[in-house]
């Protein structure tokens, strides 16, 4: 009967010792996603400068000629 009560107290122990273990590595995981959400936007910033950048060179570029102006085409024989 002692056995049987140190044995269960054994295994409270083992259970309070693994939730600590779980709650710090959640603390940890929450810590790490709030990290990298804080990357992800920032990396979609960066994104969206260099989209606006993009953008802007673009519409600098004068159309091309042979674009502008039709080709004639060859009438058939």
């Amino acid at each position: 009967m002692i056995s049987d009560f140190q044995e269960l107290s054994d295994k409270i122990d083992q259970l309070a010792e693994m939730t600590m273990a779980l709650r710090r590595e959640n603390a940890e995981l929450r810590q790490r996603n709030v990290a990298l959400a804080a990357e992800a936007q920032a990396y979609q910033l960066r994104l969206a400068e260099a989209s606006r950048r993009v953008s802007a060179l673009l519409a600098q570029i004068p159309p091309d000629q042979a674009e502008a102006e039709p080709q004639p085409q060859s009438e058939p024989q």
